[in-house]
């Protein structure tokens, strides 16, 4: 028996009773003995009876340590630990068969959430005398780690940007349904458009008529952020007219990344998903440095031109010590909508994976290419909110839940 896994309760019990029953044999012997020999049996008598009531009432009792004994083994799949070693487990209460207990996550968006309850439920259920097993599942996302000279944002615990080589893979489209997803789960979540030149989120999230208010705070002047399907919102796009073009300089960019970053009343948030412009420019020069960053997922479509570019994005982050959460290939194929068990592959197909295992980064995902997408981006309703049945928001909910989990494994490591 290793001590990497000690026994059970059950296994303990087994163990009771096999001892129990060696002593009774032996009992049970040694009384014939003594009839045999025609001696008075009365105090033997007791002697029988008091083993059978041994064997009757040996220790089997349910308690909150029998419950967190069993639970030892069961582990979060990610982080590879025990949930109790994680003081993920809370609240253990027992009323007469019946067990209840607060399993806490590490992320509302945690994947792998049903697996685990199951996991907790089969563990428990073997202990004798549990006929019903309630799991009560709560999440506490953790702080990403703080990284020197970088400042981070008061009440945001972390920041991750979504990010691509070049434009028109649908980096915008892929930032605003993982922010939508990971709001739909329960987290907290802020949306900051940083692609300052081309601020295209409010409409996605369907607040292109949205007005932003400054307000007086303690630490001076502060933004306060729009708000649609439970996401924070600040871009551009608030400040300017429809068709007014940004054309500023690198200085002007990077004051104006800052403001929305230390300026804006962004209040508690779980995930602050930061939608960047492609390429590899002042505006992710000024993230890299400026905050600590949880790490970036790259987006790309599977086709040639588009890998090259991305390829150049990753390698630009890996140099400014920026994790790599992983790479989303949008675009992977086509889905026609009278045809809905068709698939073409438009831009090519695998190039996503395979650039993926080359640089030694996680496939986060391929989001196939549906029409209610595209058409959900124009009219402002997430394809995650608007269609949550499609083929891409199902993807889509699913790469959230991902980043979600590796942001988690990363801060607790």
């Amino acid at each position: 028996m290793s001590l990497c896994h000690p026994k059970s309760t059950n296994e303990r019990h087994e163990d009771i009773l096999k001892n129990s029953n060696k002593n009774i044999l032996k009992g049970t012997r040694w009384l014939r003995s003594q009839i045999s020999r025609a001696k008075p049996i009365v105090i033997y008598g007791l002697l029988w009876i008091d083993l059978i009531e041994q064997q009757n009432t040996m220790p089997n009792t349910l308690d909150i340590s029998s419950v967190l004994d069993i639970l030892r083994p069961v582990q979060d799949p990610e982080l590879q630990k025990s949930l109790v070693e994680l003081n993920m487990i809370r609240n253990v209460k027992i009323d007469g068969s019946n067990v209840s207990f607060t399993l806490v996550l590490t992320t509302p968006a945690c994947p792998l959430r049903e697996f685990i309850v199951e996991d907790c439920q089969k563990a428990v259920k073997q202990l004798p005398g549990v006929e019903k097993v309630s799991v009560e599942v709560t999440a506490e996302t953790p702080q990403q780690k703080g990284v020197v000279d970088r400042q981070g944002i008061e009440g945001v615990k972390n920041i991750v940007a979504i990010s691509s080589g070049k434009g028109g893979v649908g980096k915008s489209t892929v930032a605003v349904n993982v922010a939508v997803a990971l709001a739909q789960t329960g987290a907290k979540v802020g949306l900051l458009d940083a692609d300052i030149y081309g601020p295209n989120d409010p409409t996605m999230l369907g607040l292109g008529e949205a007005k932003v208010m400054v307000k007086e705070g303690k630490n001076g002047e502060s933004l306060e952020p729009a708000f649609n399907y439970g996401v924070k919102l600040v871009s551009m796009a608030f400040l300017i007219d429809k068709d007014q073009p940004v054309i500023w300089r690198g200085p002007m960019l990077n004051g104006i990344i800052r403001q929305f970053l230390y300026q804006v009343n962004w209040g508690d948030l779980d995930y602050l998903i930061v939608d960047m412009p492609p390429g590899t420019g002042d505006a992710q020069l000024t993230m890299a440095q400026a905050v600590p960053m949880a790490g970036v997922v790259i987006v790309t479509t599977p086709q040639t031109v588009a890998l090259l570019d991305s390829r150049k994005g990753l390698k630009m982050f890996q140099q400014l010590g920026v994790p790599v959460l992983g790479i989303v290939e949008n675009m992977s194929y086509f889905v026609p909508p009278d045809m809905p068990d068709k698939q073409y592959d438009i831009f090519g197909s695998g190039g996503g994976e395979k650039t993926a295992a080359e640089l030694g980064v996680p496939l986060l995902g391929c989001i196939p290419l549906e029409i209610p997408l595209r058409e959900g981006g124009d009219t402002g309703v997430p394809i995650v909110a608007g269609q949550p049945g499609s083929a891409s928001a199902r993807e889509l909910r699913a790469i959230a839940g991902r980043i979600a989990g590796k942001v988690s494994v990363a801060a607790l490591a």
